[in-house]
């Protein structure tokens, strides 16, 4: 039997952050170790806000590869742009990186807000290019079987999904210029770039309710939303926010929070079904194991199992599988994680903010919502 050539895809990638680097060294691990033979990834470029810094990020992660470019605009030869800036930027250099004819996997939020969104999607119609945003945990292999199990129907249709994703920032001690209390760069519980903020729990909302075969694609028929600023700044410090599905066969609700002055709570996620539980440990946004609770006849927990996940790499890596396999397919989006659930997020985003009060700085937006 003759053997797969897999195919390189070649990365640039756009941020040095901490995000970038840990999407970086996932790119660097060997795809044999997760059982992928038809992919092998490459950093082909890395940009910065200066050259010097970009050289700095290859030399500590690739070893100083010398094949390895750093680079300050969008015409090198790469297959995909990777954004990893904050999300006030990602309008901006994604629609750069689409204009250069590139492919594009955009950081979470993928934008500040819904009709930056709808643009960035005209734009990558316009000039033929796959665009995503970067859900990572869509990818994994936990939540692969997590959606298996809910939908295969032992558990009957899920009713409510409570997720909390939550971290200490110690925000009295650290400067009002960090980006988690700026508001020019989004911070906040809600739409920080990094590991806390809101995607995260209302991802686990969209897979269990909205991908629900039960739900027919259609969006929530409530939102609401309260948010809490921080005495420091007018970014939120905590949000809580509710979902209604009801416009379908399902009838379900979410109830989603997320902190900068908080722990995350165990477990971080649980979606309750008619006829039993999933309990999913934290973090919410990379976890490792999961509680299936089967009910008995008495509506009581009768048997419970658990499942653990393992394997090499921080769990970035799915996502770029993904990516590559889409393009390599020419195809425009990816149907785990497709435009219309990035479009449901924004959406959702917006209408929290807007009963919470909290408006971006002017010039943070690039492309107004409709009034």
């Amino acid at each position: 039997m003759a053997s797969i050539t897999p195919m390189t895809f070649r990365w640039g990638i756009i941020s040095t952050g901490m995000i970038a680097e840990a999407f970086v060294k996932d790119l660097l691990v060997d795809p044999k170790t997760r059982g992928v033979d038809d992919v092998v990834h490459k950093v082909a470029s890395v940009g910065s806000r200066s050259v010097e810094k970009a050289q700095e990020f290859i030399n500590r992660l690739a070893g100083g590869d010398k094949s390895i470019k750093a680079f300050g605009t969008y015409e090198e030869d790469v297959d995909a742009i990777y954004i990893g800036t904050p999300h006030t930027y990602h309008y901006t250099n994604a629609l750069d990186a689409i204009k250069a004819g590139k492919h594009v996997l955009c950081e979470k939020p993928v934008t500040c807000n819904t009709a930056e969104l709808r643009s960035l999607l005209d734009a990558a119609k316009e000039y033929n290019v796959f665009f995503m945003e970067a859900v990572w945990t869509r990818f994994q292999p936990l939540t692969l079987e997590v959606k298996r199990i809910a939908e295969e129907g032992s558990l009957g249709l899920p009713v409510l999904v409570h997720a909390d994703l939550s971290g200490n920032f110690n925000i009295h001690n650290i400067p009002v210029t960090h980006r988690i209390l700026d508001p020019a760069l989004g911070g906040g519980a809600l739409l920080d770039l990094q590991l806390y903020s809101g995607p995260y729990p209302l991802f686990w909302a969209t897979l269990a309710l909205y991908e629900n075969p039960a739900n027919n694609n259609t969006h929530p028929t409530k939102i609401s939303g309260s948010m809490l600023n921080t005495p420091i700044t007018p970014v939120d410090s905590s949000t809580v926010f509710n979902l209604t599905y009801s416009a379908s066969k399902l009838q379900a609700q979410a109830s989603l929070s997320c902190s900068i002055t908080l722990n995350a709570p165990e477990p971080g996620v649980t979606i309750r079904f008619e006829k039993g539980n999933i309990l999913i440990s934290p973090p919410i946004y990379c976890p490792k194991e999961f509680k299936v609770q089967y009910f008995g006849k008495n509506g009581k927990v009768e048997r419970e199992e658990k499942r653990v996940f393992e394997y090499v790499g921080g769990g970035w890596h799915f996502e770029a599988d993904e990516v590559a396999r889409c393009v390599r397919d020419n195809k425009k989006e990816s149907a785990l994680w497709g435009h219309d659930k990035s479009i449901l997020e924004m959406t959702i985003f917006d209408e929290v903010r807007r009963q919470g009060g909290y408006n971006f700085p002017p010039g943070v937006e690039k492309v107004a919502n409709a009034q």
